[in-house]
Protein backbone atom coordinates (compact mmCIF):
# COMPACT_ATOMS: atom_id res chain seq x y z
CA UNK A 1 0.00 0.00 0.00
CA UNK A 2 1.54 3.13 -1.09
CA UNK A 3 1.84 6.08 1.51
CA UNK A 4 -0.33 9.47 0.73
CA UNK A 5 1.91 12.18 0.73
CA UNK A 6 2.37 14.83 3.40
CA UNK A 7 1.96 18.75 2.73
CA UNK A 8 3.15 20.78 5.30
CA UNK A 9 0.15 24.50 5.02
CA UNK A 10 2.26 27.33 7.08
CA UNK A 11 -0.09 30.78 7.31
CA UNK A 12 -0.26 32.73 10.45
CA UNK A 13 -3.54 33.43 9.48
CA UNK A 14 -5.92 30.72 10.59
CA UNK A 15 -8.89 31.54 8.02
CA UNK A 16 -6.21 31.03 5.06
CA UNK A 17 -4.92 27.56 6.84
CA UNK A 18 -8.96 26.39 6.79
CA UNK A 19 -9.42 28.05 3.32
CA UNK A 20 -6.46 25.49 2.21
CA UNK A 21 -7.72 22.47 4.21
CA UNK A 22 -11.24 23.05 2.27
CA UNK A 23 -9.62 23.43 -1.19
CA UNK A 24 -7.61 19.88 -0.65
CA UNK A 25 -10.15 18.13 1.64
CA UNK A 26 -11.50 15.63 -1.39
CA UNK A 27 -7.04 15.00 -2.51
CA UNK A 28 -5.35 11.65 -1.46
CA UNK A 29 -3.09 14.02 1.22
CA UNK A 30 -2.57 14.19 4.77
CA UNK A 31 -2.38 17.26 5.54
CA UNK A 32 -0.27 18.71 8.82
CA UNK A 33 -0.56 22.64 9.95
CA UNK A 34 2.19 25.69 11.29
CA UNK A 35 1.01 28.99 11.94
CA UNK A 36 3.86 31.17 11.89
CA UNK A 37 7.54 30.55 10.85
CA UNK A 38 9.01 29.19 14.02
CA UNK A 39 5.91 26.60 14.39
CA UNK A 40 6.74 25.52 10.35
CA UNK A 41 10.48 24.91 11.11
CA UNK A 42 9.97 22.77 14.07
CA UNK A 43 7.02 20.57 12.58
CA UNK A 44 9.25 20.04 8.95
CA UNK A 45 12.04 18.60 11.52
CA UNK A 46 9.12 16.51 13.05
CA UNK A 47 7.21 15.37 10.00
CA UNK A 48 9.64 15.57 6.92
CA UNK A 49 6.42 16.50 4.51
CA UNK A 50 6.46 15.95 0.96
CA UNK A 51 5.31 19.38 0.01
CA UNK A 52 5.60 22.16 2.24
CA UNK A 53 2.52 25.60 1.55
CA UNK A 54 4.53 28.37 2.89
CA UNK A 55 2.74 31.73 3.05
CA UNK A 56 5.78 34.88 2.69
CA UNK A 57 4.28 37.22 4.99
CA UNK A 58 4.15 36.29 8.36
CA UNK A 59 5.27 38.36 11.55
CA UNK A 60 8.48 37.31 13.44
CA UNK A 61 10.60 35.18 11.01
CA UNK A 62 8.97 35.18 7.40
CA UNK A 63 8.98 32.86 4.22
CA UNK A 64 11.85 33.60 3.12
CA UNK A 65 13.99 33.11 5.98
CA UNK A 66 11.85 30.02 6.64
CA UNK A 67 12.67 28.79 3.27
CA UNK A 68 16.33 29.90 3.54
CA UNK A 69 16.74 27.72 7.00
CA UNK A 70 15.29 24.66 5.18
CA UNK A 71 17.28 24.74 2.86
CA UNK A 72 20.31 24.68 4.95
CA UNK A 73 18.87 21.50 6.67
CA UNK A 74 21.11 18.41 5.29
CA UNK A 75 17.48 16.81 6.48
CA UNK A 76 14.69 19.31 4.38
CA UNK A 77 17.18 20.56 2.00
CA UNK A 78 15.42 18.68 -0.83
CA UNK A 79 11.79 19.02 -0.10
CA UNK A 80 9.63 21.04 -2.35
CA UNK A 81 8.43 24.37 -1.41
CA UNK A 82 5.65 26.09 -2.81
CA UNK A 83 5.77 29.54 -1.27
CA UNK A 84 2.10 31.48 -1.19
CA UNK A 85 2.04 35.39 -1.78
CA UNK A 86 -0.27 38.02 -2.58
CA UNK A 87 2.69 39.76 -3.88
CA UNK A 88 2.97 39.83 -7.47
CA UNK A 89 5.95 41.90 -8.72
CA UNK A 90 9.58 40.51 -9.91
CA UNK A 91 11.41 40.97 -6.92
CA UNK A 92 9.17 39.46 -4.46
CA UNK A 93 9.46 36.46 -6.64
CA UNK A 94 13.08 36.86 -7.53
CA UNK A 95 13.95 36.69 -3.49
CA UNK A 96 12.04 33.73 -3.40
CA UNK A 97 13.57 31.75 -5.80
CA UNK A 98 16.62 32.70 -3.95
CA UNK A 99 15.88 31.94 -0.99
CA UNK A 100 15.05 28.35 -2.86
CA UNK A 101 11.54 28.20 -3.30
CA UNK A 102 10.60 25.65 -5.99
CA UNK A 103 6.78 27.33 -7.06
CA UNK A 104 4.71 30.45 -6.24
CA UNK A 105 0.87 30.48 -6.03
CA UNK A 106 -0.81 33.90 -5.51
CA UNK A 107 -3.64 34.98 -3.36
CA UNK A 108 -6.39 34.24 -3.64
CA UNK A 109 -5.71 30.69 -4.89
CA UNK A 110 -7.72 29.04 -7.88
CA UNK A 111 -8.68 25.38 -6.59
CA UNK A 112 -7.87 24.27 -9.99
CA UNK A 113 -4.36 25.62 -10.62
CA UNK A 114 -3.85 24.69 -6.67
CA UNK A 115 -4.52 21.06 -7.35
CA UNK A 116 -2.59 20.51 -10.34
CA UNK A 117 0.25 22.35 -9.23
CA UNK A 118 0.47 19.87 -6.01
CA UNK A 119 0.09 16.88 -8.04
CA UNK A 120 2.48 18.13 -10.57
CA UNK A 121 5.86 18.77 -8.00
CA UNK A 122 4.75 15.67 -5.81
CA UNK A 123 4.58 13.63 -8.93
CA UNK A 124 8.59 15.37 -10.03
CA UNK A 125 9.79 15.13 -6.58
CA UNK A 126 9.01 11.48 -6.51
CA UNK A 127 10.69 10.90 -9.61
CA UNK A 128 13.36 12.67 -8.45
CA UNK A 129 13.73 10.68 -5.13
CA UNK A 130 13.36 6.91 -7.13
CA UNK A 131 16.14 8.36 -9.45
CA UNK A 132 18.60 9.25 -6.48
CA UNK A 133 17.51 5.81 -4.61
CA UNK A 134 18.30 4.21 -7.62
CA UNK A 135 21.17 5.38 -8.46
CA UNK A 136 22.60 5.25 -4.85
CA UNK A 137 21.32 1.31 -4.87
CA UNK A 138 23.35 1.13 -8.63
CA UNK A 139 26.37 2.64 -6.65
CA UNK A 140 26.27 0.40 -3.71
CA UNK A 141 26.12 -2.70 -5.67
CA UNK A 142 28.74 -2.09 -8.43
CA UNK A 143 31.31 -1.64 -5.27
CA UNK A 144 29.92 -4.28 -3.24
CA UNK A 145 32.11 -7.13 -2.36
CA UNK A 146 29.08 -9.79 -2.12
CA UNK A 147 27.96 -10.83 -5.73
CA UNK A 148 24.44 -9.98 -6.78
CA UNK A 149 22.83 -11.20 -9.97
CA UNK A 150 19.43 -10.63 -11.72
CA UNK A 151 17.75 -13.49 -13.58
CA UNK A 152 14.57 -14.14 -15.46
CA UNK A 153 11.79 -16.53 -15.15
CA UNK A 154 13.57 -18.91 -17.43
CA UNK A 155 17.13 -18.61 -15.53
CA UNK A 156 18.88 -16.35 -17.83
CA UNK A 157 20.93 -13.89 -16.72
CA UNK A 158 19.99 -10.31 -17.36
CA UNK A 159 22.67 -8.55 -15.08
CA UNK A 160 25.21 -9.41 -12.90
CA UNK A 161 27.34 -7.07 -10.54
CA UNK A 162 31.59 -7.24 -11.08
CA UNK A 163 31.89 -9.48 -8.04
CA UNK A 164 29.28 -12.22 -9.72
CA UNK A 165 30.42 -11.97 -12.92
CA UNK A 166 33.79 -12.83 -11.49
CA UNK A 167 32.47 -15.96 -9.40
CA UNK A 168 30.12 -16.53 -12.71
CA UNK A 169 33.26 -16.94 -15.06
CA UNK A 170 31.40 -14.16 -17.29
CA UNK A 171 33.53 -11.35 -19.01
CA UNK A 172 34.46 -8.35 -16.52
CA UNK A 173 32.32 -6.38 -18.41
CA UNK A 174 28.76 -6.14 -20.37
CA UNK A 175 29.05 -7.35 -23.90
CA UNK A 176 26.23 -7.99 -26.06
CA UNK A 177 26.37 -11.27 -25.72
CA UNK A 178 23.69 -13.23 -23.90
CA UNK A 179 25.75 -14.43 -20.86
CA UNK A 180 24.07 -17.59 -20.63
CA UNK A 181 21.80 -19.24 -18.08
CA UNK A 182 22.52 -19.40 -13.95
CA UNK A 183 22.84 -23.02 -13.73
CA UNK A 184 24.84 -23.32 -17.02
CA UNK A 185 27.16 -21.09 -15.51
CA UNK A 186 27.35 -21.98 -12.05
CA UNK A 187 27.60 -25.60 -13.63
CA UNK A 188 31.21 -25.02 -15.16
CA UNK A 189 33.33 -25.12 -12.05
CA UNK A 190 30.99 -25.33 -9.01
CA UNK A 191 28.75 -28.07 -7.42
CA UNK A 192 25.75 -27.46 -6.15
CA UNK A 193 25.06 -28.28 -2.26
CA UNK A 194 23.25 -29.84 -0.84
CA UNK A 195 21.31 -31.87 -4.04
CA UNK A 196 18.15 -31.41 -2.51
CA UNK A 197 17.81 -27.88 -2.33
CA UNK A 198 18.86 -27.03 -5.55
CA UNK A 199 16.17 -29.67 -7.52
CA UNK A 200 13.29 -27.92 -9.30
CA UNK A 201 15.58 -24.70 -10.19
CA UNK A 202 14.98 -22.04 -11.70
CA UNK A 203 11.06 -23.44 -11.02
CA UNK A 204 11.14 -20.38 -8.39
CA UNK A 205 7.53 -21.36 -6.83
CA UNK A 206 8.84 -25.03 -6.10
CA UNK A 207 12.04 -23.43 -4.11
CA UNK A 208 11.81 -23.12 -0.02
CA UNK A 209 13.36 -19.63 -0.06
CA UNK A 210 15.40 -20.10 3.33
CA UNK A 211 16.66 -23.28 2.62
CA UNK A 212 20.77 -23.06 3.06
CA UNK A 213 21.83 -23.35 -0.54
CA UNK A 214 25.97 -24.22 -1.45
CA UNK A 215 27.78 -23.52 -4.37
CA UNK A 216 30.98 -25.48 -3.85
CA UNK A 217 34.58 -25.45 -5.87
CA UNK A 218 36.64 -28.52 -4.85
CA UNK A 219 39.95 -28.21 -4.24
CA UNK A 220 42.67 -29.13 -6.79
CA UNK A 221 45.99 -29.25 -7.19
CA UNK A 222 46.75 -25.84 -7.82
CA UNK A 223 43.70 -24.45 -5.72
CA UNK A 224 42.04 -24.64 -2.30
CA UNK A 225 38.16 -25.41 -1.97
CA UNK A 226 35.80 -22.08 -2.49
CA UNK A 227 32.12 -21.61 -1.25
CA UNK A 228 29.83 -19.58 -2.17
CA UNK A 229 26.35 -19.19 0.16
CA UNK A 230 23.66 -18.45 -2.61
CA UNK A 231 19.97 -16.63 -1.50
CA UNK A 232 17.52 -15.36 -3.58
CA UNK A 233 14.74 -12.62 -3.59
CA UNK A 234 11.91 -12.46 -5.80
CA UNK A 235 11.75 -8.70 -6.76
CA UNK A 236 8.84 -9.47 -10.05
CA UNK A 237 6.90 -6.62 -11.05
CA UNK A 238 3.58 -7.19 -12.39
CA UNK A 239 3.50 -10.54 -14.79
CA UNK A 240 7.41 -9.74 -15.61
CA UNK A 241 8.91 -12.03 -13.33
CA UNK A 242 12.75 -11.02 -11.94
CA UNK A 243 14.45 -12.76 -9.15
CA UNK A 244 18.04 -11.47 -7.67
CA UNK A 245 20.53 -13.94 -6.55
CA UNK A 246 22.51 -13.25 -3.64
CA UNK A 247 26.63 -15.14 -4.14
CA UNK A 248 28.62 -14.59 -0.65
CA UNK A 249 31.71 -16.04 -0.11
CA UNK A 250 31.75 -18.00 3.28
CA UNK A 251 34.98 -19.82 2.44
CA UNK A 252 36.17 -18.57 5.75
CA UNK A 253 33.20 -19.08 7.53
CA UNK A 254 33.35 -22.90 6.24
CA UNK A 255 37.03 -22.83 7.39
CA UNK A 256 36.45 -21.17 11.17
CA UNK A 257 33.64 -23.77 11.63
CA UNK A 258 35.50 -27.05 10.54
CA UNK A 259 38.29 -26.24 12.46
CA UNK A 260 36.98 -25.09 15.66
CA UNK A 261 34.46 -28.27 15.52
CA UNK A 262 37.52 -30.93 14.12
CA UNK A 263 39.27 -29.69 17.23
CA UNK A 264 36.53 -29.87 19.91
CA UNK A 265 35.78 -33.35 18.67
CA UNK A 266 39.47 -34.85 18.22
CA UNK A 267 40.00 -33.68 22.33
CA UNK A 268 37.00 -35.38 23.43
CA UNK A 269 38.09 -38.51 21.19
CA UNK A 270 41.84 -38.35 22.48
CA UNK A 271 40.99 -37.37 25.96
CA UNK A 272 37.99 -39.18 26.92
CA UNK A 273 39.73 -42.94 27.15
CA UNK A 274 43.24 -42.42 28.72
CA UNK A 275 40.92 -40.11 31.24
CA UNK A 276 39.03 -42.76 32.16
CA UNK A 277 41.91 -44.99 32.77
CA UNK A 278 43.16 -42.08 35.58
CA UNK A 279 39.93 -41.87 37.17
CA UNK A 280 39.38 -45.87 37.48
CA UNK A 281 42.89 -46.47 39.09
CA UNK A 282 42.63 -43.46 41.47
CA UNK A 283 38.80 -44.74 42.51
CA UNK A 284 40.26 -48.16 42.85
CA UNK A 285 43.45 -46.90 45.05
CA UNK A 286 40.81 -45.01 47.02
CA UNK A 287 39.81 -48.49 48.36
CA UNK A 288 40.96 -49.64 51.73
CA UNK A 289 40.09 -53.14 51.35
CA UNK A 290 42.19 -53.91 48.43
CA UNK A 291 44.82 -56.39 48.57
CA UNK A 292 48.45 -56.02 47.31
CA UNK A 293 48.32 -57.46 43.88
CA UNK A 294 45.12 -55.23 42.92
CA UNK A 295 46.67 -52.47 44.94
CA UNK A 296 49.64 -53.05 42.14
CA UNK A 297 47.17 -53.43 39.50
CA UNK A 298 45.30 -50.44 39.84
CA UNK A 299 48.76 -48.10 40.18
CA UNK A 300 49.85 -50.03 36.92
CA UNK A 301 45.96 -48.78 35.59
CA UNK A 302 46.88 -45.16 36.55
CA UNK A 303 50.94 -45.06 35.34
CA UNK A 304 49.16 -46.32 32.10
CA UNK A 305 46.46 -43.77 31.76
CA UNK A 306 48.67 -41.27 32.55
CA UNK A 307 51.16 -42.17 29.89
CA UNK A 308 48.28 -42.00 27.54
CA UNK A 309 47.12 -38.89 28.40
CA UNK A 310 50.72 -37.26 27.65
CA UNK A 311 50.42 -39.21 24.70
CA UNK A 312 47.39 -37.40 23.68
CA UNK A 313 48.23 -34.04 24.78
CA UNK A 314 51.19 -34.27 22.37
CA UNK A 315 49.19 -35.54 19.94
CA UNK A 316 46.99 -32.39 20.43
CA UNK A 317 49.90 -30.22 20.46
CA UNK A 318 50.94 -31.47 17.04
CA UNK A 319 47.54 -30.94 15.50
CA UNK A 320 47.52 -27.67 16.73
CA UNK A 321 50.68 -26.54 14.97
CA UNK A 322 49.43 -28.65 11.52
CA UNK A 323 46.22 -26.64 11.97
CA UNK A 324 44.70 -25.33 9.08
CA UNK A 325 46.12 -28.02 7.15
CA UNK A 326 45.33 -30.65 9.33
CA UNK A 327 41.65 -30.16 8.43
CA UNK A 328 41.57 -29.68 4.99
CA UNK A 329 40.86 -32.46 3.07
CA UNK A 330 44.22 -32.88 1.32
CA UNK A 331 46.65 -36.12 1.64
CA UNK A 332 45.45 -39.80 1.58
CA UNK A 333 44.00 -42.57 3.92
CA UNK A 334 45.15 -46.62 2.98
CA UNK A 335 41.76 -48.59 3.37
CA UNK A 336 43.92 -51.40 5.06
CA UNK A 337 43.87 -48.88 8.30
CA UNK A 338 40.70 -48.54 8.37
CA UNK A 339 39.49 -51.48 10.14
CA UNK A 340 42.42 -50.19 12.86
CA UNK A 341 40.57 -46.43 13.02
CA UNK A 342 37.58 -47.83 13.70
CA UNK A 343 38.40 -50.10 16.37
CA UNK A 344 40.58 -47.09 18.13
CA UNK A 345 37.12 -44.80 17.57
CA UNK A 346 34.83 -47.59 19.04
CA UNK A 347 37.12 -48.25 22.55
CA UNK A 348 36.94 -44.23 22.97
CA UNK A 349 33.15 -43.53 22.20
CA UNK A 350 32.40 -47.26 24.54
CA UNK A 351 30.75 -48.74 21.62
CA UNK A 352 31.08 -52.22 21.68
CA UNK A 353 29.30 -53.61 18.15
CA UNK A 354 30.72 -52.66 15.46
CA UNK A 355 31.55 -54.52 12.44
CA UNK A 356 33.04 -53.85 8.87
CA UNK A 357 32.73 -55.32 5.34
CA UNK A 358 35.37 -54.04 2.82
CA UNK A 359 36.76 -56.77 0.43
CA UNK A 360 40.84 -57.00 -0.30
CA UNK A 361 40.68 -55.85 -3.51
CA UNK A 362 39.92 -52.10 -1.62
CA UNK A 363 42.04 -52.72 1.03
CA UNK A 364 44.84 -52.23 -1.65
CA UNK A 365 43.86 -48.41 -2.81
CA UNK A 366 43.13 -45.03 -0.92
CA UNK A 367 40.65 -43.05 0.19
CA UNK A 368 41.39 -38.93 -0.70
CA UNK A 369 41.22 -37.76 2.59
CA UNK A 370 44.28 -37.45 5.29
CA UNK A 371 44.31 -39.62 8.24
CA UNK A 372 43.12 -36.54 10.49
CA UNK A 373 39.95 -36.05 8.34
CA UNK A 374 39.02 -39.58 8.21
CA UNK A 375 39.61 -39.94 11.89
CA UNK A 376 37.34 -36.82 12.22
CA UNK A 377 34.83 -37.63 9.72
CA UNK A 378 34.22 -41.39 11.23
CA UNK A 379 34.34 -40.49 14.75
CA UNK A 380 31.06 -37.64 13.88
CA UNK A 381 29.55 -40.72 12.42
CA UNK A 382 29.63 -42.92 15.17
CA UNK A 383 29.39 -40.34 18.29
CA UNK A 384 25.99 -39.16 16.25
CA UNK A 385 24.87 -43.52 16.22
CA UNK A 386 25.32 -42.93 19.87
CA UNK A 387 23.91 -40.48 20.86
CA UNK A 388 20.76 -40.82 18.90
CA UNK A 389 20.53 -44.48 19.97
CA UNK A 390 17.61 -44.96 22.61
CA UNK A 391 20.18 -46.34 25.12
CA UNK A 392 23.37 -45.35 23.52
CA UNK A 393 24.70 -49.03 22.53
CA UNK A 394 23.84 -49.39 18.54
CA UNK A 395 24.75 -52.02 16.39
CA UNK A 396 27.01 -50.06 13.57
CA UNK A 397 28.00 -52.04 10.60
CA UNK A 398 31.06 -50.48 8.20
CA UNK A 399 30.49 -51.05 4.99
CA UNK A 400 32.63 -50.30 1.89
CA UNK A 401 31.93 -51.23 -1.96
CA UNK A 402 33.04 -49.60 -5.34
CA UNK A 403 30.99 -46.99 -6.74
CA UNK A 404 32.94 -46.70 -10.38
CA UNK A 405 37.06 -46.73 -10.77
CA UNK A 406 37.57 -43.46 -9.15
CA UNK A 407 35.00 -43.32 -5.72
CA UNK A 408 34.28 -45.63 -3.49
CA UNK A 409 30.77 -45.92 -1.51
CA UNK A 410 31.34 -45.74 2.63
CA UNK A 411 28.24 -46.87 4.07
CA UNK A 412 27.59 -46.28 7.97
CA UNK A 413 24.12 -47.49 9.51
CA UNK A 414 23.08 -48.19 13.08
CA UNK A 415 20.02 -49.32 14.47
CA UNK A 416 18.67 -46.38 16.29
CA UNK A 417 15.81 -43.88 16.05
CA UNK A 418 14.71 -42.85 12.66
CA UNK A 419 14.31 -39.49 11.67
CA UNK A 420 11.49 -37.33 10.30
CA UNK A 421 11.63 -35.85 6.56
CA UNK A 422 12.71 -32.45 8.03
CA UNK A 423 15.35 -33.70 9.98
CA UNK A 424 16.90 -35.52 6.81
CA UNK A 425 16.20 -32.46 4.40
CA UNK A 426 17.97 -30.12 6.97
CA UNK A 427 20.55 -32.72 8.51
CA UNK A 428 23.61 -31.24 5.93
CA UNK A 429 22.21 -27.49 6.90
CA UNK A 430 24.61 -25.19 9.33
CA UNK A 431 23.34 -25.29 12.63
CA UNK A 432 20.83 -27.66 12.32
CA UNK A 433 19.59 -29.16 15.67
CA UNK A 434 18.01 -32.48 14.82
CA UNK A 435 18.93 -33.51 19.04
CA UNK A 436 15.84 -31.06 19.79
CA UNK A 437 13.58 -33.19 18.19
CA UNK A 438 15.00 -36.49 19.38
CA UNK A 439 15.67 -36.04 22.94
CA UNK A 440 14.81 -32.43 23.89
CA UNK A 441 18.52 -31.58 23.94
CA UNK A 442 19.71 -28.47 22.36
CA UNK A 443 23.28 -28.75 23.91
CA UNK A 444 25.94 -27.87 20.79
CA UNK A 445 25.23 -26.23 17.41
CA UNK A 446 24.54 -29.44 14.92
CA UNK A 447 28.03 -28.74 13.00
CA UNK A 448 28.59 -32.34 13.12
CA UNK A 449 27.09 -33.59 9.55
CA UNK A 450 27.15 -30.25 8.05
CA UNK A 451 30.92 -30.02 8.37
CA UNK A 452 31.43 -33.84 7.57
CA UNK A 453 29.10 -32.70 4.08
CA UNK A 454 31.64 -29.48 3.43
CA UNK A 455 34.89 -31.78 3.80
CA UNK A 456 32.88 -34.34 1.14
CA UNK A 457 31.94 -31.57 -0.97
CA UNK A 458 35.20 -30.22 -1.12
CA UNK A 459 37.35 -33.20 -2.64
CA UNK A 460 33.94 -33.73 -5.16
CA UNK A 461 32.28 -36.31 -3.19
CA UNK A 462 28.74 -36.80 -2.33
CA UNK A 463 26.82 -37.48 0.33
CA UNK A 464 23.39 -39.32 1.65
CA UNK A 465 21.35 -39.54 4.28
CA UNK A 466 18.12 -41.96 4.75
CA UNK A 467 16.37 -44.37 7.19
CA UNK A 468 17.18 -47.52 7.26
CA UNK A 469 14.36 -49.98 5.01
CA UNK A 470 15.04 -52.95 7.15
CA UNK A 471 14.31 -51.53 10.54
CA UNK A 472 14.64 -48.68 12.64
CA UNK A 473 18.05 -46.89 12.24
CA UNK A 474 19.62 -44.54 9.86
CA UNK A 475 22.41 -44.84 6.97
CA UNK A 476 24.72 -42.60 6.06
CA UNK A 477 26.65 -43.04 2.68
CA UNK A 478 29.71 -40.83 1.77
CA UNK A 479 31.23 -40.86 -1.87
CA UNK A 480 35.06 -40.48 -1.78
CA UNK A 481 37.11 -40.26 -4.48
CA UNK A 482 39.17 -43.20 -4.43
CA UNK A 483 42.67 -44.71 -6.45
CA UNK A 484 43.97 -48.48 -6.35
CA UNK A 485 47.39 -47.05 -5.74
CA UNK A 486 49.09 -44.25 -3.31
CA UNK A 487 49.47 -41.26 -5.80
CA UNK A 488 53.27 -40.06 -6.25
CA UNK A 489 53.85 -36.78 -4.66
CA UNK A 490 50.89 -36.86 -2.70
CA UNK A 491 50.58 -34.88 0.57
CA UNK A 492 50.23 -37.07 3.27
CA UNK A 493 48.56 -35.94 7.15
CA UNK A 494 50.20 -33.16 8.26
CA UNK A 495 51.12 -35.25 11.49
CA UNK A 496 52.99 -37.49 9.74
Amino acid sequence: MNRRSLVLIVDDLEIARETMAALLINEPYDLAFANDGYDALEKAQALTPDVILLDVMMPGIDGYDVCRHLRNDPRLNEVPIVMLTALDDRDSRLEGIEAGADDFISKPFDRVELRARLRTILRLNRYRRLLAERTWNNWVVERADVGYAVVDAGDTVIYANPVARLYLGMPPTETNASPGRFRELISRQYRAEPQEAWNGWPDWEALEPDQPRYLVRPETGTSRPFWLQVTTLDQSLGPEARYLVCLRNVTDEMNGYRERATFQAMMMHKVRTPLMLVRGGAELLGNASLSGPQRRESVRLLQQGVENLCAAVDDIWQYMEAAPTAVKGRGVFPLADLASLLSGLAEGLGLRAISLAQSDELRAGVIRLSKTTMEWVLWELLENAVKFHPHQAPQVDVMVSLTNSEAITLRVQDDGLTLSPEQIANAWSPYYQGERYLTGNVAGMGLGLPLVASLVWEIGGQCRLANREDGTGVVVELQLPFSNTPVAGEPGDARG
